[in-house]
């Protein structure tokens, strides 16, 4: 009887395994589980089954006037080497 106890008392404290450690998946959960895709509402459901979108959670992106600016908007995939010796020649002349 003692040594039921003691084995028993001894499974209760022993480690988890690992795999049980794991992340959280839909395959492992319960079945109502739904884990998402992280991304953040833009609204909620009502009772009846519609979705209503707030506009103070959609994303406001403000972009500013690029008339007049220089630089192109993209980096060429292909850099082209520059020849640091004649940069540094030209700035002592």
């Amino acid at each position: 009887m003692t040594l039921g106890l003691l084995s028993a008392i001894g499974r209760s404290f022993r480690r988890k395994r690992a795999s049980s450690l794991d992340i959280l998946s839909p395959k492992r959960a319960p079945r109502d589980f739904y884990k998402g895709k992280n991304c953040k509402t833009t609204g909620f459901h009502t009772k009846k089954g519609g979705y209503v979108v707030q506009q103070e959670k959609l994303p406001n992106y403000v972009i500013p006037d690029l008339t007049g600016f220089e630089l192109k908007p993209y980096v060429s995939q292909c850099p082209v080497e520059v020849n640091k010796t004649t940069g540094s020649t030209e700035a002592s002349k």
